[in-house]
């Protein structure tokens, strides 16, 4: 099995992290060298990012995009030793965040995510959607971000709805509605067939 490199999307409370987790457990289980990830990712950069509450749209951009670019680093180091990569958000979530939410020009961050990851994307991108309500109430955490009101996270919603429709043989979109067994069940049978 080749290394192949996963990330999982979704507004927040979608239930990313759960089945992040889920999947790295299951494909070191069969065998599979693994490394879970997430974004943001830089100790520093995560803290400024999720706690900093004055932050400009322009700043919080940027300092994602930073943070990408470290992280992409490490990520293709993991690939190149064979390992897989599940990543609890990536490049979309600033599309998502960035682009549809905060209303920053959407061709403009495409570029500077091609440029932040070298053009590094996903084999699968598997999008966790829910109505927003519903995933704020499952919310563990909330930082600045989830902290945002209702209208922010349906533009954020239906930004990764957007980005789907627009890549379809990459994003794999499922009802985050369903129970979880439900979820494994065709995200394993998704990522086994990916694997070959």
């Amino acid at each position: 099995m080749g290394a192949l490199f996963f990330t999982f999307e979704g507004i927040e409370g979608a239930g990313k992290s759960t089945l992040a987790r889920w999947l790295s457990q299951r494909l070191q289980q069969e065998g599979v060298s693994v490394w879970f990830t997430y974004e943001p990712w830089h100790p520093c950069l995560r803290e400024v990012l999720l706690g900093q509450s004055d932050l400009r749209r322009e700043e919080e951009l940027l300092l994602f995009l930073a943070d990408r670019a470290i992280h992409t680093r490490h990520i293709s180091q993991a690939l190149a030793e064979g390992k897989t990569v599940v990543c609890d958000r990536y490049a979309d979530s600033t599309l998502a965040y960035q682009g549809y939410a905060r209303g920053i020009d959407l061709e403009w961050v495409r570029q500077l995510n091609r440029f932040a990851t070298a053009g590094l994307q996903p084999v699968r991108t598997y999008l966790l959607d829910l109505p927003v309500e519903m995933g704020l109430q499952r919310q563990r955490e909330r930082n600045r971000i989830g902290a945002e009101e209702i209208a922010f996270h349906e533009r954020v919603r239906n930004g990764f709805l957007a980005e789907a429709q627009r890549e379809p043989q990459r994003y794999l979109v499922l009802d985050a509605t369903q129970p979880l067994e439900e979820l494994q069940k065709l995200l394993w049978q998704d990522t086994a067939r990916l694997l070959g």
